[in-house]
């Protein structure tokens, strides 16, 4: 597996990061693999406590058959698919891949037992189709890779922006304006590595919200983003004092109608078909979460 450190904020050990980064290893096992050079950076072979740097390219090669990921029988709801991808509609509380902590449950143990090895592999065993992620208690939208040359299309159309991805929101308080783009540099905290923060040295990122609704002290929004950095809404929305609706990670604790954690879904898609110049647009409607907060709300 290669990777490109791309939201250095301040110096952190290589372990720490790493530990972060692959949740199906513990950090000490990175660290030995690290002293066994499987895990290398820019070529060369360093110690745990190496300090990445924004550029970095990290290669890993960690055996993975010591985790046995076994398919189950989950059921998943399929928007849309062809013969090289799919568009799962992945429900809030469910894991993208599996962890170190959890090896089963996961989206990727579903689409084991879906597709078996008509999925990809660029990005190793234990994350096969995947080519992002949404977290745990994030729901809505995500593209599936069936084989390793769409994973590979699909990336670089990502990289370069071409897709819309549309998300809807609860936030705390009243939001005045209707639409408006947040633009602040996002990276890892150092001090909390689970964390991402705004900070000067972090890359840019962007983030239009349009309001979409306003009730007594909560608003609903739509986030299109425009970058895709590790939480980005989440960061972003919390900066300005508008926190996403129970988000404890970012927000200010519980609020008042109690779901499970932060009440946000992708809900809407513009991908380009593999291979083509067709572009495809999907939309769901609300998730039950949302819904429960939109009926208490109003």
């Amino acid at each position: 597996m290669k990777l490109i450190i791309d939201d250095y904020t301040e110096p952190m050990r290589l372990d720490a990061y790493l530990a972060n980064y692959l949740h199906e290893f513990s950090r000490s096992k990175i660290q030995t693999e690290i002293k066994k050079e499987n895990i290398t950076v820019n070529g060369t072979n360093v110690k745990p406590s190496y300090l990445v740097k924004e550029g970095d390219v990290v290669l890993i090669n960690i055996a993975e058959n010591s985790v046995n990921i076994l398919p189950e029988n989950i059921p998943l709801d399929i928007v849309w698919q062809d013969e090289n991808m799919a568009v799962i509609n992945k429900p809030s509380g469910m894991l993208t891949h599996p962890t170190s902590q959890e090896l089963s449950g996961t989206l990727v143990n579903a689409l084991l037992f879906l597709y078996g090895n008509n999925l990809s592999d660029v990005n190793g065993e234990l994350r096969r189709g995947i080519l992002h992620r949404l977290d745990r208690n994030t729901s809505g939208l995500l593209m599936i890779a069936k084989n390793n040359a769409a994973h590979e299309f699909l990336a670089q159309k990502m990289k370069e922006h071409v897709f819309v991805k549309k998300y809807l929101a609860f936030v705390k308080g009243v939001i005045e304006k209707s639409e408006f783009t947040i633009v602040s540099p996002i990276g890892r905290n150092p001090k909390q590595p689970q964390k991402m923060t705004i900070t000067e040295s972090g890359k840019e990122c962007l983030s239009k919200i349009k309001v979409l609704k306003r009730y007594k002290d909560a608003t609903l929004v739509e986030v299109e983003l425009i970058t895709g950095r590790t939480h980005q809404i989440r960061v972003h929305m919390a900066s300005i004092g508008h926190p996403v609706y129970n988000d404890t990670l970012y927000g200010f604790g519980k609020m008042k109608i109690k779901t499970d954690e932060q009440v946000l879904q992708s809900y809407k898609l513009t991908f380009q078909k593999p291979f083509t110049e067709e572009f495809i647009t999907l939309e769901i409607p609300m998730d039950s979460k949302l819904v429960k907060v939109q009926k208490a709300l109003e």
